[in-house]
């Protein structure tokens, strides 16, 4: 009798085992045709090049070699960073480092002599030629160094081949002498004649009002407002071969700018800067309205900050819906011209920064990453992943696979031979696994980032599944 029973139990057991395939197969079809059913964004459209920093500059090697993915910047600074004159030799001491980690640039605070000397952030220039070497404004060295420091810096960066930017104040100025101003009535601190350079004098008949008008764009905090439709501030800023911005680059070595508070003047003075001193720009429009971005880029001829981008990641990350990653940004829209960043010196309000970093440092435009942020605040190895993955996987053009609250999937889709990769964000608690179509038929991919151990291999028709870790990403791309 015993072995009918034993026939019995194994007939029950196949007949489980097959049930429980059969049931399997029937929830991974499920799950697929699901994510099926998401209809696939296509962001962006064109031939796939990376972002591009120009040419060649000022570098001592002869060479800035643009990576697969495009650049990265490094913000080499923060606001009230250590006072005391030796930021620009702690920065000197970090760029072999960057450089081995792939950062591509620097941006540096505005480097010349402002009001408030040895203390000031240098947001409030006073002599645009006193780099730390005229004992004006209570000081010598600037907060950040001497002039001769400075010069090392660059030197160094250029060295490990990384380019630098100037953060360039045009807008206003300060620290300058009390004079009657005939167009005011009254006296206005805007007597330069006796900045300590003798470069670049200026007296009223420079600032606004005067005889070009009252006003322009817009003036700030009070500080006396630079007239850039007075031919004497056009002719030092941009046109003379010993001007500010000539200066900068053929003497200083600076192979970019940074232009402050942009909304101050017209576009028009970016591209005239642009035209007559070359070099990479970007400016610092804060406006989250996306046409507003895109209009002064392409007026400017510049790159623009983008902030459309910032705070949809804000509201994505931190109020937990990922969908909202969908809407517009200045990288869909213009993504050569799209300098995308997580915080910087005056703005820093996303929690999940490791999500907003494993966004830009896969989408489009030219991610930066904030100094202290990479320093001191996040996990230094984790960013050095990402700017790999950026530099030699982050090519082509990009599609959006799947985004709900807390998931969002994109691909990008590859460029002259590179196999672009797909990036899962997850916002939840706990893992999640999706459907998604990739680049590749019937190819073994993994995640460059070592948080999912699965090889997974795509099928026929370039469907695979792929995990993603609670609170975090995975960023796949082919087994090579």
């Amino acid at each position: 009798m015993k072995k009918p029973i034993l026939k019995l139990c194994l007939i029950t057991a196949f007949s489980a085992l097959l049930y429980s395939c059969s049931e399997n197969e029937i929830s991974a079809s499920d799950a697929k045709t699901e994510s099926q059913k998401f209809k696939i964004i296509d962001v962006t459209h064109h031939d796939g090049k990376p972002f591009s920093t120009g040419g060649s500059g000022n570098s001592t090697t002869g060479k800035y070699v643009d990576n697969p993915g495009g650049g990265v910047m490094m913000q080499a600074f923060y606001w009230d960073v250590p006072a005391g004159g030796n930021w620009w030799n702690t920065v000197s001491s970090k760029v072999t480092a960057w450089g081995n980690a792939g950062i591509g640039s620097i941006w540096l605070p505005p480097a010349s002599k402002a009001q408030n000397g040895a203390f000031s952030m240098g947001y409030d220039p006073t002599d645009y030629f006193d780099f730390g070497d005229y004992n004006q404004n209570g000081t010598t060295e600037t907060r950040f160094g001497s002039k001769t420091e400075l010069v090392n810096l660059i030197t160094a960066a250029h060295a490990e081949n990384i380019k630098v930017y100037a953060d360039i104040v045009i807008n206003h100025n300060s620290g300058g002498q009390s004079e009657a101003n005939p167009f005011t009535g009254t006296n206005t601190w805007t007597n330069f004649n006796g900045i300590a350079s003798g470069k670049f004098k200026r007296t009223y008949a420079n600032f606004y009002k005067n005889s070009y008008g009252n006003n322009d764009e817009g003036s700030f905090g009070g500080f006396p407002d630079l007239c850039h439709a007075d031919p004497y501030v056009k002719d030092w800023l941009w046109i003379r071969s010993d001007g500010v911005g000539k200066y900068y680059k053929n003497t200083m070595k600076f192979d970019g700018w940074r232009f402050d508070y942009v909304k101050g003047f017209g576009a028009w003075v970016v591209n005239a800067w642009n035209a007559n001193v070359g070099g990479f720009s970007v400016g610092e429009l804060w406006d989250s309205n996306v046409n507003v971005l895109n209009d002064w880029a392409n007026a400017a001829n510049s790159s623009v900050f983008d902030f459309a981008c910032y705070y949809k990641m804000n509201d994505a990350f931190d109020g937990n819906n990922l969908a909202l990653l969908n809407d517009d940004m200045m990288w869909k829209r213009n993504p050569y011209k799209a300098v995308t960043f997580v915080t910087n010196h005056d703005t820093d309000e996303i929690w999940s920064k490791m999500l907003a970093y494993s966004y830009i440092l896969t989408h489009e435009g030219y991610p930066t990453i904030f100094y202290r942020d990479y320093e001191e605040w996040l996990d230094k190895n984790k960013l050095n992943n990402l700017i790999w993955i950026h530099n030699n996987k982050a090519t082509g053009t990009t599609s959006i696979l799947y985004s709900d609250n807390d998931e969002y999937v994109a691909r990008r889709n590859g460029y002259n031979g590179n196999p672009g990769l797909v990036v899962y964000i997850n916002n939840s608690d706990v893992w999640q696994e999706r459907w998604v179509q990739t680049n590749w038929a019937n190819t073994q991919i993994k995640d460059f980032t070592g948080n999912s151990t699965w090889y997974p291999t795509t099928q026929a028709d370039k469907w695979v599944k792929i995990q993603c870790p609670p609170k975090g990403y995975s960023i796949w791309s082919i087994n090579q």
